[in-house]
C-alpha cells in the first residue's frame, strides 16, 4: 500500500480547556493520517481543518447546522467542491469539530484513555468527510469496521467493544 499524506491545514484551538494543544495536534494528525491511508477515497493533496472546541461551541454548531440544541462529541462538515481551477492549491476536504468536555466525559464513562477516544473521534470525523456514514445498519457496520481497523493500526483497542469484552 502506498503511503497517503494528508496535510492538516490548521488545527484551531477555540477553547481554553484544550490546555495541551500540541500533544492533541500530534494525536489528531496521526489518527487522520491513518484514516487517510485506510479509507478507500482519493485523499492525496487535500486539506482538513480541525477545530478543538468546548461543549458550548459544539452545541452552537450542532444547533445551527443540524437543528439539535445540545453538545455532541464530534461534527464533520464536508466542503463543497471548489469551483473552477484552483491553480494547483490543495482541495479542501472539510472541517471537523471536537468538543473537549464531551470527549473527556465519554472517555471516563467508558474507561478509555482520553487520547484513544480523541483518536477515535478524529478518525470518525474524517471518515464522514470522505463519504462514510452510519444512518443504516449496513452503513454503520462498514464504518465501524473501518474505524476498528484504523484504530488497531494505531494500537488502540476496539472502541465498540463493551467493557466486558462482548461487542
Amino acid at each position: 500500500m502506498s503511503r497517503t499524506t494528508l496535510p492538516i491545514t490548521e488545527i484551531v484551538v477555540s477553547a481554553d480547556c484544550w490546555q495541551d494543544a500540541r500533544a492533541y495536534e500530534a494525536i489528531i494528525t496521526r489518527a487522520i493520517t491513518a484514516a487517510a491511508e485506510a479509507a478507500d477515497a482519493d485523499t492525496d493533496g487535500v486539506e482538513v481543518a480541525v477545530m478543538l472546541t468546548d461543549d458550548a461551541g459544539i452545541r452552537t454548531l450542532n444547533r445551527d447546522f443540524r437543528g439539535i440544541d445540545k453538545p455532541t462529541n464530534v461534527l464533520s462538515f464536508p466542503a463543497p467542491p471548489a469551483p473552477g481551477d484552483t491553480d494547483g492549491a490543495p482541495a479542501m476536504l472539510g472541517d471537523i469539530a471536537i468538543a473537549y468536555e464531551t470527549t473527556r466525559r465519554e472517555a471516563e464513562a467508558e474507561h478509555k484513555l482520553f487520547d484513544h477516544h480523541l483518536s477515535h473521534l478524529a478518525v470518525h470525523g474524517f471518515l464522514h468527510l470522505v463519504g462514510y456514514d452510519h444512518e443504516t445498519d449496513a452503513e454503520a457496520e462498514e464504518m465501524e469496521g473501518l474505524e476498528r481497523e484504523i484504530l488497531a493500526r494505531l494500537g488502540i483497542a476496539d472502541p465498540y467493544a463493551s467493557q466486558d469484552g462482548v461487542n
